[in-house]
This record gives C-alpha cells, sequence and structure tokens, in this order.
C-alpha cells in the first residue's frame, strides 16, 4: 500500500493519510444534507433516492481519484452546478427526469474532453475574467438560495425581495447558525460547517422547533424512486442547459483540483501530473450520479482541509469514500436535518461566500474585461439562472472586445452565436 500510493517519495505516511481523509470528511458532510435536500423539496425528487445517489456519486468518484490519479482530492454533487439544475431548470419547468438526462449527457460529453485534446483549447478560449465571475456569480446564487431558504430575505410586492423578520425561528436560527460557522472558520476549526449545522440542529433541538428522529438508522432505500429514472427525450430543447453543466463543470473542477494540488506540492514545473485521470474521476461520477439520481459532482475545495493536515497521496481520499459509504445506513438523521431548513442553509449561505474571492483577479480597469464579468455575476442570481448570466457574460464580452479593435479566440465567437440564438429566438 504505501509503495502504490508513495508515501515515501510524498513526505507522509498511513496514518497522516488516514487523518487527512478524516478530516475532509468531516468538512464536506452537510453535502449529504444539503444536496437531497434542495432536490426534495424544490425538485420534487424522493429525499431517500437522492440521499443515497449522492452517496454513490461520492464514493465512486474520490475512488477514482484516489486510486487513479492517486490525488488527496474528494468529489461530490457540487453545491453550485446542482443549485442551477434544481432551481434554473428543474423549477424552470423542466421535469426533473430530463434535467438528470442532460446531466448525464454533459457528463459523456465530460468524459470525451478529458481524455481529448480538446480540454485544453476549450479551457483556453475561455477569458480568465469570465472565468473568475462565473464562479463568482454561482456563489451569488447560491448565496442568495440559502438566504431564502433561511427567510433572511422573503419575497416583496413592492421591493421584490426584503429583509424577513428575524422574530421567525427560521430566520433567527439561520443567523446563529451562520454566526457559528464564520467564527468556527476565523478560529480556523476544521469542520466548521459541520460542526456550525450540529451547532444550530442542537439550539433548535432544545428551542422545540426541532426533534430527534424515533429512528437513526435504516438500510438503504428510496433508490427505486431515482434510479435510471432520467429521460434524455428534452435533450435537443436543452442544448443551453446541457452546455452550462459541461462549462461550469469543466471550470469548477479544474480549478479547484489546480489550487489544492498546488497547496500539496503535486504541481511540478507548472504540470499537474495524471490531470486526465483527475477529471475523469469527476466526469465518470458526474456520468455515474446522473442515473443514480442526483446531479453532476465536482471537485470539492475542502479538500484543502485535509492537505493541510498532511494528506498528500490518494489514499486519503480512500478514506473519505469509506467513511462516506458508511452514511448510507444513516438517511433517517438526514431527513429529519433536512426538515429544519435553518441547519442547511447558513451552510449555502457560506459556501456562496467563499465562492466569491477569485474576483480580486479581474481586471477592472480594463473596461472590456470588467462589464462582461459584472454582469455575468449581477444576473446569475438576479434572473435566477447561472445559463442567462454565462451567455450574455460571453456575449457582452465578444462585443466589448470588437468595439476596442481586440481579437477573441474563434471558439469564443461560435459560443456568443449559440448563446445569442438561444437567448433571442427560443
Amino acid at each position: 500500500m504505501e509503495k502504490f500510493f508513495e508515501f515515501g517519495a510524498r513526505g507522509t505516511n498511513f496514518w497522516t493519510e488516514v487523518m487527512a481523509g478524516a478530516t475532509t470528511f468531516l468538512t464536506m458532510l452537510y453535502i449529504v444534507i444539503v444536496n437531497p435536500t434542495m432536490f426534495a423539496a424544490a425538485g420534487g425528487m424522493d429525499f431517500g433516492g437522492v440521499y443515497i445517489a449522492t452517496i454513490i456519486a461520492t464514493v465512486t468518484a474520490t475512488l477514482i481519484m484516489g486510486v487513479a490519479a492517486n490525488y488527496p482530492i474528494a468529489i461530490a454533487p457540487g453545491l453550485g452546478i446542482n443549485a442551477y439544475l434544481v432551481y434554473s431548470v428543474i423549477l424552470g419547468g423542466v421535469p426533473w427526469q430530463e434535467a438528470l438526462g442532460a446531466a448525464a449527457v454533459s457528463s459523456g460529453l465530460f468524459i470525451i474532453l478529458s481524455v481529448t485534446k480538446f480540454r485544453e483549447l476549450f479551457i483556453n478560449s475561455i477569458p480568465e475574467s469570465l472565468k473568475l465571475s462565473m464562479g463568482a456569480g454561482i456563489g451569488l446564487f447560491v448565496a442568495f438560495i440559502g438566504l431564502r431558504n433561511g427567510r433572511l430575505i422573503i419575497s416583496s410586492e413592492s421591493t421584490a425581495v426584503t429583509l424577513g423578520s428575524f422574530s421567525e425561528p427560521t430566520a433567527y436560527l439561520t443567523v446563529i447558525g451562520l454566526v457559528a460557522m464564520m467564527s468556527l472558520m476565523v478560529l480556523r476549526v476544521k469542520g466548521a460547517v459541520f460542526l456550525g449545522m450540529v451547532f444550530t440542529a442542537l439550539t433548535a433541538l432544545l428551542l422545540g422547533h426541532w426533534q430527534l428522529p424515533t429512528e437513526f438508522f435504516s438500510t438503504p432505500h428510496g433508490l427505486d424512486e431515482t434510479f435510471f429514472r432520467l429521460s434524455f427525450a428534452g435533450v435537443p430543447s436543452l442544448s443551453s442547459v446541457i452546455f452550462v453543466l459541461l462549462l461550469v463543470t469543466l471550470f469548477d473542477t479544474t480549478g479547484t483540483m489546480l489550487g489544492v494540488g498546488r497547496q500539496a506540492g503535486l504541481i511540478k514545473d507548472g504540470k499537474f501530473p495524471h490531470l486526465k485521470s483527475a477529471l475523469l474521476a469527476d466526469s465518470v461520477g458526474s456520468f455515474i450520479g446522473a442515473f443514480a439520481g442526483t446531479g453532476p459532482t465536482s471537485a470539492f475545495v475542502e479538500s484543502g482541509t485535509g492537505v493541510s493536515t498532511g494528506g498528500r497521496t490518494g489514499f486519503a481520499s480512500v478514506v473519505t469514500a469509506g467513511l462516506f459509504l458508511l452514511l448510507i445506513f444513516f438517511e433517517p438523521l438526514a431527513h429529519s436535518i433536512s426538515s429544519m431548513p435553518a441547519i442547511s442553509a447558513p451552510a449555502l449561505i457560506l459556501t456562496g461566500g467563499l465562492m466569491v474571492e477569485g474576483v480580486s483577479a479581474i481586471n477592472w480597469q480594463d473596461y472590456t474585461e470588467a462589464f462582461p464579468a459584472f454582469m455575468t455575476m449581477l444576473l446569475m442570481p438576479l434572473t435566477y439562472s447561472i445559463a442567462n448570466g454565462v451567455g450574455l457574460g460571453i456575449i457582452l464580452y465578444v462585443i466589448l472586445k470588437s468595439v476596442d479593435g481586440q481579437r477573441v479566440a474563434p471558439l469564443l465567437y461560435v459560443l456568443a452565436i449559440l448563446f445569442a440564438g438561444e437567448l433571442f429566438f427560443s
């Protein structure tokens, strides 16, 4: 085992990797509650089915990452991209079966891109400012959803949205949870998001706003409600959805892998060894997840907590996958937690906040870069659609660069035309 995972060459050992894998598991544990909660509450899917599907996708992709790529990076259904799938696509009128069909097609294309050189061409064609603004825009979108779920923002006839009442249990429990998570992060406590959820749950329990379930364990069930229930009937009319899923997943995964890989000292001379295997892990996880009953997976930035603990090899990912597999028997507890929105809402808000940090690298003095980036970020939460933000951002980028006499990548013109056709003629 030590030879296979190169413990000695990477300056680590068995117990260090075990601790790193467990740390990563604790920091991203919230996803098995937040992800099925979103799909069940807004998407109309069975909570138990999505819960098991989330674990299947996470375990499969993380194991491939650990064994094939030998990286301490965990993969699970991405919060931002699945928020788009639920709140923009499914709530936009697309049946969840067809939405998962679009996710499967997108994942299949991702697999093809992962084994060809077109992946690099595709990534390099999108300007850095738009890549950064896409991540930030998704963060704002996710935070907005968390604020609404936590009743900190409510609908208003006069102003569209307004501040909620802090006397409402859901609202003040969300505030308590959010402050707890932020405080733990400021103190550099590992697993801050998960511990913050536990603190909020205990507070809700003590105040009588939430009750523990009568049972904590059960045999896996509900997968028959989601397994192989996807449909490809709507694929021809969901081209923009497929494209956005592919675009966001590709950039999000690549960016996270580069960041965590750099933190772990795995990038040598600017090169990322085994990148193809790492991308395959994510794309295969997304593909299997769609058939099991959940949205696309993504490399989790929380993997950095495991790296900071000393994780340097794929064995840390194997440990993380094993711990997630054990959760398959805890569905009753997870379902009970999902019934109290204030427990998961702070995780959405905080995750969204962390995704906005990239905007500092955008050149705000160059208006041909700044305006498209700004509109991309602004339109995602305000139109409740990541696709609208990405599409209009790319179109505006091409227009402004052309007005300024600058050349852009040929592929960007193609993308702008495709998005324009989708926006103006659909």
